[in-house]
Protein backbone atom coordinates (compact mmCIF):
# COMPACT_ATOMS: atom_id res chain seq x y z
CA UNK A 1 0.00 0.00 0.00
CA UNK A 2 1.51 3.37 -1.06
CA UNK A 3 -0.36 5.87 0.88
CA UNK A 4 -3.91 6.85 2.05
CA UNK A 5 -5.96 7.63 -1.32
CA UNK A 6 -9.17 8.63 -0.08
CA UNK A 7 -12.12 9.10 3.08
CA UNK A 8 -15.29 7.82 2.17
CA UNK A 9 -17.86 9.30 4.47
CA UNK A 10 -21.49 8.52 4.12
CA UNK A 11 -24.14 11.13 3.63
CA UNK A 12 -28.09 11.26 3.50
CA UNK A 13 -28.14 14.42 0.95
CA UNK A 14 -24.84 14.60 -1.50
CA UNK A 15 -25.88 18.25 -2.32
CA UNK A 16 -26.37 19.58 1.47
CA UNK A 17 -23.50 17.78 2.31
CA UNK A 18 -21.28 19.67 -0.40
CA UNK A 19 -22.18 22.91 0.89
CA UNK A 20 -21.19 22.16 4.53
CA UNK A 21 -17.95 20.42 3.13
CA UNK A 22 -17.31 23.55 0.85
CA UNK A 23 -17.80 25.86 4.18
CA UNK A 24 -15.57 23.54 6.07
CA UNK A 25 -12.78 23.09 3.49
CA UNK A 26 -12.96 26.59 1.97
CA UNK A 27 -13.29 25.47 -1.38
CA UNK A 28 -15.51 23.40 -3.78
CA UNK A 29 -15.84 20.07 -4.71
CA UNK A 30 -13.77 18.86 -7.94
CA UNK A 31 -15.73 15.77 -9.03
CA UNK A 32 -19.42 14.34 -8.50
CA UNK A 33 -20.12 10.80 -10.03
CA UNK A 34 -22.41 8.11 -10.52
CA UNK A 35 -21.00 4.58 -9.64
CA UNK A 36 -24.48 2.35 -10.62
CA UNK A 37 -22.60 -1.05 -9.42
CA UNK A 38 -22.27 0.32 -5.89
CA UNK A 39 -25.91 2.18 -6.00
CA UNK A 40 -23.99 5.88 -5.05
CA UNK A 41 -23.39 8.78 -5.59
CA UNK A 42 -19.71 10.96 -5.00
CA UNK A 43 -18.19 13.96 -4.58
CA UNK A 44 -14.84 14.60 -4.42
CA UNK A 45 -12.68 17.38 -2.40
CA UNK A 46 -9.06 17.59 -2.64
CA UNK A 47 -7.73 19.28 0.83
CA UNK A 48 -3.79 19.25 0.25
CA UNK A 49 -2.73 15.90 -0.93
CA UNK A 50 -5.62 14.45 0.46
CA UNK A 51 -9.03 13.46 -0.81
CA UNK A 52 -12.01 13.44 0.92
CA UNK A 53 -15.44 11.19 -1.32
CA UNK A 54 -18.86 11.78 -0.28
CA UNK A 55 -21.23 9.20 -0.69
CA UNK A 56 -24.97 9.23 -1.32
CA UNK A 57 -27.30 6.24 -1.87
CA UNK A 58 -28.73 6.48 -5.18
CA UNK A 59 -31.58 4.10 -4.32
CA UNK A 60 -32.75 2.47 -0.93
CA UNK A 61 -31.07 -0.91 -1.36
CA UNK A 62 -27.63 0.29 -1.79
CA UNK A 63 -24.90 -0.97 0.73
CA UNK A 64 -24.93 3.59 1.72
CA UNK A 65 -28.52 3.38 2.39
CA UNK A 66 -28.17 0.43 4.31
CA UNK A 67 -24.96 1.52 6.10
CA UNK A 68 -26.51 4.99 6.75
CA UNK A 69 -29.76 3.00 8.46
CA UNK A 70 -27.72 1.24 10.62
CA UNK A 71 -24.87 3.57 12.13
CA UNK A 72 -26.17 7.10 10.36
CA UNK A 73 -23.86 10.00 8.30
CA UNK A 74 -20.11 9.38 9.40
CA UNK A 75 -17.03 8.02 8.16
CA UNK A 76 -17.76 5.44 5.47
CA UNK A 77 -14.24 3.50 4.72
CA UNK A 78 -10.65 4.23 4.51
CA UNK A 79 -9.20 3.85 0.59
CA UNK A 80 -5.50 3.14 0.14
CA UNK A 81 -3.40 3.21 -3.30
CA UNK A 82 -1.94 0.03 -4.26
CA UNK A 83 0.03 -0.45 -7.90
CA UNK A 84 -1.30 -3.86 -8.46
CA UNK A 85 -4.67 -4.59 -6.90
CA UNK A 86 -4.54 -7.92 -7.97
CA UNK A 87 -1.09 -9.00 -6.20
CA UNK A 88 -2.50 -6.85 -3.19
CA UNK A 89 -5.90 -8.76 -2.96
CA UNK A 90 -3.38 -12.50 -3.25
CA UNK A 91 -1.56 -10.61 -0.46
CA UNK A 92 -4.47 -9.58 1.71
CA UNK A 93 -5.73 -12.87 1.60
CA UNK A 94 -2.96 -15.15 2.42
CA UNK A 95 -2.59 -12.74 5.74
CA UNK A 96 -6.34 -14.26 6.67
CA UNK A 97 -8.06 -11.12 5.73
CA UNK A 98 -11.29 -11.10 4.14
CA UNK A 99 -11.46 -9.58 1.05
CA UNK A 100 -15.32 -9.20 0.00
CA UNK A 101 -14.58 -8.95 -3.86
CA UNK A 102 -12.09 -10.91 -5.15
CA UNK A 103 -12.16 -9.42 -8.60
CA UNK A 104 -11.75 -5.66 -8.79
CA UNK A 105 -14.36 -3.53 -10.57
CA UNK A 106 -14.75 -0.35 -12.12
CA UNK A 107 -15.46 2.22 -8.94
CA UNK A 108 -15.21 6.41 -8.76
CA UNK A 109 -12.56 8.34 -10.06
CA UNK A 110 -11.31 6.52 -12.36
CA UNK A 111 -10.04 3.55 -10.07
CA UNK A 112 -10.26 -0.17 -9.94
CA UNK A 113 -11.33 -1.02 -5.95
CA UNK A 114 -12.01 -4.20 -3.42
CA UNK A 115 -12.93 -3.99 -0.64
CA UNK A 116 -11.55 -5.71 2.96
CA UNK A 117 -14.50 -7.11 5.23
CA UNK A 118 -14.47 -4.72 8.06
CA UNK A 119 -14.52 -7.44 10.69
CA UNK A 120 -11.28 -8.74 9.56
CA UNK A 121 -9.88 -4.98 10.09
CA UNK A 122 -10.80 -4.05 13.28
CA UNK A 123 -14.35 -3.08 12.28
CA UNK A 124 -12.89 -0.89 9.92
CA UNK A 125 -14.09 -1.34 5.68
CA UNK A 126 -10.77 -1.17 3.70
CA UNK A 127 -10.87 -0.12 -0.15
CA UNK A 128 -7.86 -1.03 -2.50
CA UNK A 129 -7.56 1.82 -5.08
CA UNK A 130 -5.99 1.03 -8.39
CA UNK A 131 -5.32 3.85 -11.02
CA UNK A 132 -6.72 2.91 -14.08
CA UNK A 133 -4.40 3.35 -16.97
CA UNK A 134 -5.16 4.08 -20.56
Amino acid sequence: MNKIEHIGIAVKNLDDSNELFSKLFGKSHYKIEKVASEGVNTSFFKVGENKIELLEASHEDSPIAKFIAKKGEGIHHIAFDVDDIDAEIKRLKNEGFKVLNETPKKGADNKLVAFLHPKSSNGVLIELCQTIKP
